[in-house]
């Protein structure tokens, strides 16, 4: 069960080898029944891996959500995609300020103004699971997760219902 409380939190999103992926620090905006909400203002950074900052020109909220088999970024406008949902491992807390989780390279997107999302990344996926030797089980997951991120975001269930706005005006606030 992750920590309650303000502060930040590093986000460090690795390869079912273990090598770090995706990583940021994150301020922790609060729970609700969806899980963790993590923010950055725009014009913020991030990194793959230990390469150099990406930079992020839109404010974001990022949803941790309990038990789950995804993680979800929910980003403001202009930016094209609205809700990206990245298929992972549950997310664990190690401590009360590091979040980790596997990517298993499914993503779930829904680009702004659109109503359907899209699955992406399924060749990567493919291929990772020879390369890492992703156990059955996992796969099955995965998959599973992405069928249901599918549903939930077409249909607007869930936390992508609306209930990031709250979160998300935290962060453009400041």
């Amino acid at each position: 069960m992750p920590p309650s409380g303000e502060g930040l939190v590093q986000v460090d999103y690795q390869k079912y080898d273990g090598t770090l992926h995706w990583n940021l620090r994150m301020r922790r905006l609060g729970e609700d029944e969806h899980g963790v909400w993590l923010g950055l203002p725009a014009d913020s950074v991030m990194r793959k891996g230990h390469n150099p900052e990406v930079p992020l020109p839109e404010a974001h909220v990022v949803l941790i959500p309990r038990g789950t088999w995804w993680t979800a970024v929910f980003n403001a406008a202009p930016r094209s995609t609205e809700i990206y949902c990245d298929i992972t491992t549950p997310p664990e807390w190690p401590s009360p300020d590091r979040v980790t989780m596997i990517d298993l390279d499914l993503d779930v997107l829904r680009k702004r103004g659109a109503r359907a999302p899209i699955l992406v990344d399924e060749d990567e996926f493919a291929e990772h699971q020879v390369r890492y030797g992703y156990p059955a089980e996992v796969i099955t997951a995965a998959q599973a997760s992405a069928d249901w991120l599918m549903t939930a975001v077409a249909e607007g269930t869930g936390p992508f219902g609306g209930g990031h706005e709250r979160w998300l005006a935290l962060v453009e606030q400041g």
